[in-house]
């Protein structure tokens, strides 16, 4: 896995496949605007009335945040760690 540098917005996942939760503001700040996107849209296109238009609207938006993802965030890598979690005894 690559060393994040002081530009990572996205890290990658630790457990997995693609990008965690950001770690800057700019990260955030995407995320934000992203879900503004979805909601213009979604009061803008009635997705009961045109689903097609609303449809294309939510994929284009999707499309750009998987691409900004891509470009500011470390490679994705497949990995797998064992996640250990000590079990709670009710009675000793």
């Amino acid at each position: 896995m690559q060393k994040k540098s002081k530009n990572t917005w996205f890290p990658a996942k630790k457990n997995g496949w693609g990008w965690g939760k950001p770690t800057a503001w700019q990260g955030w700040a995407v995320l934000v605007v992203y879900f503004a996107v979805i909601g213009v849209i979604s009061v803008s296109y009635d997705p009961k009335v045109t689903l097609k238009e609303w449809g294309v609207g939510v994929g284009i938006a999707t499309v750009i945040l998987l691409l900004i993802y891509w470009l500011k965030g470390e490679p994705p890598s497949w990995t797998w760690k064992r996640i250990d979690k000590k079990k709670k005894r009710l009675f000793k």
